[in-house]
């Protein structure tokens, strides 16, 4: 299962709990860091209606929503993690 996990040093970082997706066969798992630990978020393959991916200079942000109108933002990936992990949801 692919895990990726944004960067520290990115805009909208959390230094102790970064934000992190874990992509396999049948769902995605989102952690969102929170200042003690993390929340996470199971999504089943397929309740994922799109996936955009917003790219900067050296950070990329992936959202991803679902069927029932919920809205994951993973921020602060590296562009070229970002882009992999795009292609693996589709």
């Amino acid at each position: 299962m692919p895990t990726f996990i944004a960067s520290r040093i990115s805009a909208n970082h959390n230094l102790l709990f970064p934000d992190r997706v874990d992509i396999d066969a049948g769902r995605v798992v989102f952690y969102k860091g929170s200042l003690i630990g993390y929340q996470s978020c199971v999504i089943p393959r397929q309740q994922i209606a799109s996936v955009k991916l917003v790219i900067g200079i050296f950070f990329a942000d992936l959202i991803i929503e679902t069927t029932g109108g919920r809205h994951l933002e993973i921020n602060g990936l590296t562009n070229s993690d970002a882009t992999r992990a795009e292609s693996m949801l589709y």
